[in-house]
């Protein structure tokens, strides 16, 4: 990446985060998200003061709802969430970190990959190279640090299988928002 599309790329990080994120209107917001970023679905909803580190590098489906002061890291690798998600409020989502047995505090990480009909709760933070698969749901406050199972119905921290979930995942979320 060239350093005229790196300074770009923090110019445009600062007027979503910054700005475009606390507009108290819903349709702003995807417009702005979507004249960079065609991988976010017009149907989706991403609520006021929502952070989306390196945003064209993030993906979210049809239907899906990103609730607000959720935080998505795109910084290096992509962040793919499926249709019919829903992430609660405060949850982060990280895909870089540092080896903490580099002796030069190595960066690492990688993607993280959100599945369709999963359901995370409020204050969840997923760690990077994280799979969450279909319908899936994470209690709130919990930890992901490895891989979910699909219908896997997780909590704790580190979050482990608490149960499983048994309908057919057939719903579609249909949140329209104006002033949020």
């Amino acid at each position: 990446m060239s350093k005229h599309n790196l300074y770009g790329g923090y110019f445009l990080n600062f007027i979503y985060n910054d700005i475009v994120a606390h507009i108290p209107f819903h349709a702003f917001r995807k417009i702005f998200l979507r004249l960079f970023n065609k991988k976010i679905s017009p149907s989706c909803v991403i609520l006021m003061h929502t952070r989306l580190l390196n945003f064209w590098n993030i993906s979210i489906g049809a239907n899906s709802v990103i609730n607000q002061f959720v935080l998505i890291d795109g910084r290096k690798f992509p962040v793919v969430i499926d249709d019919n998600v829903d992430i609660g409020p405060y949850t982060k989502i990280w895909t870089l970190g540092h080896d903490p047995h580099s002796n030069t505090h190595e960066i690492k990480g990688g993607m993280v990959h959100i599945h369709h009909h999963v359901w995370i709760a409020s204050g969840v933070t997923i760690l990077p190279s994280v799979q969450i698969e279909e319908g899936a749901v994470i209690a709130a406050a919990s930890v992901v640090t490895r891989n979910v199972l699909k219908k896997n119905i997780v909590a704790g921290s580190p979050a482990q299988v608490i149960g499983t979930r048994n309908n057919d995942l057939i719903y579609q979320l249909n949140y329209t928002p104006v002033f949020e």
